[in-house]
């Protein structure tokens, strides 16, 4: 089981040879892949997004489960925020990641190295 961070789900759209080596083989095997409603807004929220990008971001968010924002998540969220001093955005992406039981995938490492328990791969 993964969590896909939002730069996990641009690099994939712009065909980035490792994320789509990585991700490739995780869709293939039908693993349960999570995201976000924060990367559902993050991805959403570019500016100038094409109609073109917008209907590839639809098409892969069809194929993952999106984990809405619930209390339980933004307190773990919240918590993270005040241990470890991160991002909001990164900190309820974390908190998904923790509340799923699942490996967050993320090219950003450095944002996430230092919550415990939360595993993560880096793409």
């Amino acid at each position: 089981m993964h969590t896909l961070d939002t730069n996990a789900i641009i690099y994939y759209l712009k065909d980035d040879p490792a994320v789509v080596s990585v991700l490739g083989g995780i869709l293939v095997k039908n693993a349960p892949l999570y995201i976000s409603t924060i990367t559902e807004v993050e991805l959403f929220g570019f500016h100038g997004l094409t109609p073109w990008e917008s209907m590839e971001i639809e098409k892969l968010l069809e194929t993952v489960a999106i984990i809405p924002l619930d209390s339980r998540i933004a307190r773990t969220a919240g918590l993270l925020r005040q241990m470890y001093g991160t991002k909001t955005a990164d900190s309820v992406i974390a908190a998904t990641a923790l509340f799923t039981s699942s490996t967050l995938i993320t090219r950003n490492v450095r944002d996430f190295k230092n919550i415990t328990n939360l595993n993560v791969q880096e793409i």
